[in-house]
């Protein structure tokens, strides 16, 4: 690829280079990020508080674009939250529903997941989003979602022992938690860890079965008959208080595996992204249009570092420097085993219900927390509404 050179066309692709390295580095500054002399960029605050920052205009502009779905379905939807009157801790009954596209509990799902502070991945590949409900008052506790995982990541390959030949065989038994978490004021109760823990469970197990018994990669084209045996999450501000520690029945349910290095692309807005694929439609890259899954684990990454490259500024922009925490949960006693190849068969004994997990969370966080902190009783479904303001 070849930037076209000439008369007015060259002129309008100058302007468009001139235009994204302007709104980058305002966009940037406006975050606090700071320039090393190498060109590398150093993170402002690494506070909690500091990364919701930075996720500040990305989180904004995804509220903006979802102002008239918000407008129509938050007051048909806004009864399925709970106030904190009507939460009975003892009584707490989690069940957990799969998310169909088209219902009410597809919305219910969107709206649920715009209240996060860092704005959530719609995933790619294959995707099951599960509601988490209170079957003793019918209202939603919170949600998860696993998708495809990325195809590198280098300390999840290493924990594995993974080469290349076996991942591309075997990632299929995978899947990630880009989405999780619990929702006001069930969060006040720590049901934050019980919804992680519901990913081990027979229930999820069996949904997956059930759903790609019979898939074929998408990468390799191959049937396949996959078993989720690992899921892989990651923590969005920092080190995690949901997933440390997070053991129930002498059971680990999530266990650290280390920390990504800290590259993405979350501080590249939208409205300056369109500029960069406009600029590669403009010069005529593949990466203007190569956005499909199996042409590459993260084509908007790509996209933009070619971009930058073509307009001079330094591809290692992207180096955030935001290292998220890496967590891994097998639902299989010999999932490391089974994806190494080394028994064909994956372990399931021992794995169990969402009615088991449930009771045995109830008991280690949920009732203890509420007899120490009330502050959940004073929270009111309306309130909702102020999570949901740009």
């Amino acid at each position: 690829m070849q930037k076209i050179k000439g008369g007015i066309l060259n002129s309008q692709i100058e302007c468009l280079e001139s235009q994204i390295r302007n709104c980058l580095r305002r966009h940037l500054r406006s975050l606090g990020f700071r320039k090393k002399r190498d060109g590398c960029l150093v993170i402002p605050d690494s506070t909690k508080d500091g990364f919701r920052h930075l996720h500040s205009e990305q989180r904004k502009e995804r509220l903006i674009s979802e102002k008239a779905f918000l407008e129509r379905r938050l007051p048909n939807l806004l009864d399925y939250f709970a106030s904190g009157n009507e939460i009975d801790p003892e009584k707490i009954s989690p069940r957990i529903e799969l998310v169909v596209s088209g219902t009410y509990q597809a919305d219910l799902f969107r709206l649920a997941s715009l209240t996060w502070s860092v704005p959530v991945s719609r995933g790619y590949g294959r995707r099951m989003r599960f509601l988490v409900w209170d079957d003793n008052n019918e209202k939603l506790i919170g949600i998860f979602a696993l998708g495809d995982p990325v195809f590198n990541l280098k300390i999840r390959d290493s924990m594995i022992g993974w080469n290349q030949a076996l991942r591309r065989e075997r990632l299929v038994n995978l899947m990630d938690a880009f989405v999780l978490g619990a929702l006001p004021p069930y969060n006040r109760l720590l049901c934050g860890k019980l919804v992680a823990s519901l990913i081990r469970t027979r229930e999820v197990k069996n949904e997956f079965a059930s759903r790609y018994r019979h898939s074929k990669g998408i990468i390799s084209k191959k049937a396949k008959i996959p078993n989720l045996v690992l899921v892989t999450t990651s923590s969005a501000l920092g080190r995690s208080s949901i997933y440390n520690r997070l053991k129930i029945g002498g059971m680990l349910y999530f266990r650290n595996i280390g920390y990504t290095s800290g590259w993405g692309h979350f501080h590249i807005p939208d409205e300056l992204f369109k500029k960069m694929r406009e600029y590669l439609v403009q010069v005529n890259h593949d990466y203007a249009a190569n956005h499909s899954f199996g042409q590459g684990p993260n084509w908007r990454l790509r996209a933009v570092r070619q971009t930058l490259k073509l307009i001079g500024e330094n591809p290692d922009l992207l180096q955030h420097n935001i290292k998220r925490e890496v967590f891994v949960c097998e639902l299989a006693k010999n999932a490391v085993r089974f994806l190494q190849g080394k028994v064909k068969r994956p372990d399931y004994r021992g794995l169990l219900s969402v009615k088991q997990v449930s009771e045995l969370a109830k008991e280690r966080w949920i009732v203890p927390r509420s007899t120490r902190i009330d502050d959940y009783r004073g929270w009111v479904k309306s309130d909702i509404s102020d999570l949901l303001v740009p």
